[in-house]
């Protein structure tokens, strides 16, 4: 068992969602030890990794299109083009804006880093009291891989997933470079959702990339071993309620 909660006791797992029921035995299954210091801090985990599945298979279902920077586009009133990517106008409260992507989805355009970033915002305003969210994500600047300290994303590497990391399948023969892989959300039972090739199994994923190599490659696309998270144990101080 690696679920480690100081100075509480292990949560009903029968208590538990279905989706938080398979990240917590994904969790307790691991290799790698997890440890929290309160039952708080594991249940607002297992909620923020649920809040993150859901908030991809939203933006899988949605109208926003895949485009590289030159052709990108976001809600020009909510959002001001810049070189270095989207910046948040004045007086747009940051949540209302995360929340304009899901809900004007037609009105955006982006490739797969940008979504991931999108997606970890829209994870944390569902986990989190809007007012924190406000305060915390001020200014918001969204293009790649530009985010906001404060989500604290952490990447390791290893192949150890649990549903809500995010991933990535490298396709080192791409024939454009905006292909030269595929950021996604390991959704559990071989699931990835990646924005661009949309929701496939890992063998999905690396065929689908494979169709956008280059003329005479060779080297199939893969998934690395690495994963990203977000820092849940920090984030957990800001929840809506105390989780128990």
């Amino acid at each position: 068992m690696t679920v480690f909660v100081q100075f509480s006791p292990k949560p009903d797992v029968n208590r538990l969602s279905g989706i938080q029921r398979e990240i917590y035995m994904a969790l307790d299954s691991s290799k790698e030890i997890h440890q929290y210091e309160t039952l708080h801090q594991l249940l607002f985990e297992l909620l923020l990794r649920e809040n993150l599945i859901r908030a991809a298979k939203q933006l899988h279902e949605s109208q926003a299109e895949f485009a590289p920077f030159d052709h990108s586009k976001f809600n020009p009133e909510i959002w001001t083009k810049t070189k270095y990517g989207y910046l948040l106008k004045p007086f747009i409260m940051p949540s209302d804006a995360i929340r304009d992507v899901f809900l004007n989805s037609k009105e955006y355009s982006f490739e797969c880093s940008t979504a991931i970033v999108l997606l970890f915002y829209k994870a944390v305003l569902d986990s989190i009291a809007v007012s924190r969210f406000n305060t915390l994500f001020q200014g918001l600047l969204v293009w790649d891989w530009n985010y906001d300290h404060d989500l604290g994303i952490d990447t390791r590497v290893g192949r150890d997933f649990i549903p809500g990391d995010v991933v990535y399948f490298y396709n080192p023969d791409f024939k454009h470079p905006i292909w030269t892989g595929e950021n996604a959300v390991y959704l559990g039972n071989d699931q990835y959702f990646g924005h661009g090739v949309g929701l496939e199994t890992e063998k999905g994923m690396i065929e689908a990339l494979n169709t956008l190599r280059k003329d005479g490659a060779t080297r199939s696309a893969y998934l690395i071993s690495q994963h990203s998270r977000l820092n849940a144990k920090y984030l957990a101080q800001f929840s809506k309620k105390v989780l128990n």
